[in-house]
């Protein structure tokens, strides 16, 4: 890889010419970006069309991972070029240059932004290139939903488990003193040292399996992307390591929440993606309890997906470059059959949160939940935690407390035009998971009545009088409500 100097070298060569991700857009177009993101070059490349500037060559090269000429390049990374060849980065063939490695632009939700070195896009304009087991992904779809999953509160120390790459240390030092990140594939290792040095960014890395680069400490804040993917088990040289772990089932998954829970420090959350097995006879949301009961810790895992085995087993062979080649339907056969002896008849797929309070009886929140949320979700969870515990306050507490309905929140009414009441009222959140709430006429006055300055107390004392309720019969009736209301953010 290259030496500390050459990568501060090729930092500067890219800021000068602009090499980011909204540059990069403007240079080729939205359409061609859009497509780009079906992994499709031809719209970017007729964009590029005679144009061979210090960015659109950078732009051919590790974007649309196209050969340029060696003076070509040589114009655009001056001094570059030879040092990027002899760290396997670029290869030279009769005057042309190709990349063997990608290094792209990145630009994240919250402002972060910096160069990322990967392995190439292996599946551009329906190519079948099969994946090597020891294969470095770069920014992904499930990277970008952990970054926006992620707790963003200034803490001590993060661990970036599985770092591949190394993008979601780029995230964390923005707000952890001290940034661990550990992978056991060689190569994501060495890749993510070069980003750090390249990004000027400082990340203690550790080569090693799951905890054992960091056996007796604990962290604030522990995130993962880990192997989840659910397939037949395969030996170290055949299966795909940034995917798959060589563990049965989802038992990955299930590690990674009991053993990450033993080395969170009080307070601090772990914050993974995962796939989980729906097995015949069981509840899947049961299964994930068991698990996590066993931790003490609250915990909220939302399942945003699921796919029936066939839907699961194409989404992964396509994923490993397989879709069209000789060995599909063996492969699909096997993966079948593998599920079939387990008895999984479906996938989850969602996140995992867990939240090491020390509380004598843990509070587990696991729902199903496909619909569309804002992103990013991090601050969601972290308010939800926190909600938690105001959640479960004493009744006299709940009721001294002046409430303040949260800024997002409108309300609905439906009925027949000209009706006395209407039919529904529906308050609804705009932000976090957009949660909808129905109530009935009492817990609608109460909810809109709650805007920071009277208590609950007085608020239910005068709905009831307006209603011609008891006072003591509606406490008891909203106060439930009320509670879940807390729970979901709906008041603040």
């Amino acid at each position: 890889m290259l030496n500390d100097l050459k990568c501060e070298s090729l930092a500067s060569s890219f800021a000068e010419h602009d090499y980011t991700v909204d540059a990069v857009v403007e240079l080729i177009g939205e359409e061609a970006h859009r497509a780009l993101g079906r992994n499709s070059t031809v719209p970017a490349v007729r964009a590029l069309a005679g144009r061979d500037d210090p960015l659109a060559v950078m732009t051919s090269v590790w974007v649309l991972q196209r050969s340029v000429s060696r003076a070509v390049l040589d114009r655009a990374l001056p001094g570059l070029v030879d040092p990027l060849i002899g760290a396997g980065i670029l290869c030279e063939s009769a005057g042309e240059v190709v990349a063997l490695l990608a290094i792209r632009p990145y630009g994240g939700h919250d402002g972060r932004s910096g160069w990322l070195a990967s392995d190439l896009i292996p599946h551009l304009d329906t190519k079948i290139t099969p994946v090597r087991p020891d294969f470095v992904l770069g920014p992904s779809s499930a990277s970008i939903s952990l970054a926006q999953l992620t707790i963003r509160r200034p803490i001590d120390r993060a661990l970036d488990l599985g770092t591949g790459c190394g993008v979601q240390s780029l995230h964390l030092v923005e707000h952890a003193k001290t940034v661990v990140a550990t992978d056991l594939n060689p190569r994501a290792i060495e890749l993510a040292r070069m980003n750090a040095k390249i990004n000027s960014i400082e990340v203690d890395l550790r080569l090693g399996d799951l905890f054992s680069p960091v056996a007796d400490e604990t962290f604030d804040l522990i995130i993962t992307n880990p192997p989840y993917v659910i397939s037949p088990q395969r030996t170290v040289g055949e299966r795909l390591t940034y995917r798959e772990a060589g563990r049965p089932a989802d038992s990955l998954v299930k590690h990674l929440v009991q053993a990450g829970a033993d080395h969170l420090a009080p307070g601090g959350a772990l914050q993974l993606l995962g796939n989980w097995a729906h097995v015949d006879g069981t509840q899947w949301s049961d299964r994930l309890r068991s698990w996590i009961a066993e931790t003490g810790c609250d915990a909220h895992v939302v399942q945003r997906e699921t796919l029936d085995r066939s839907e699961y087993v194409e989404l992964w062979l396509a994923d490993a470059g397989l879709a069209g080649s000789p060995g599909y339907v063996d492969r699909y056969r096997e993966w079948l059959d593998y599920l079939d002896k387990l008895g999984i008849k479906a996938v989850g797929l969602g996140w995992i949160v867990l939240r090491r309070s020390d509380r004598a009886e843990p509070e587990i929140t696991i729902e199903d939940w496909p619909y569309p949320v804002e992103q990013p979700i991090g601050a969601t969870f972290e308010q939800g935690f926190q909600a938690v515990d105001l959640a479960g306050s004493a009744e006299f507490e709940l009721l001294a407390h002046a409430w303040r309905l949260g800024p997002d929140v409108i309300e609905e009414t439906r009925g027949a035009p000209g009706a006395a009441d209407p039919a529904s009222i529906i308050f609804r959140q705009q932000h976090g998971f957009r949660r909808a709430l129905q109530a009935d006429t009492a817990l609608a006055a109460i909810l809109g009545a709650c805007d920071g300055d009277l208590d609950l107390n007085t608020i239910i004392t005068t709905v009831a009088g307006i209603l011609g309720l008891s006072v003591d019969a509606l406490s008891e009736a909203a106060l439930p409500h009320i509670r879940q209301c807390i729970r979901d953010g709906f008041l603040l």
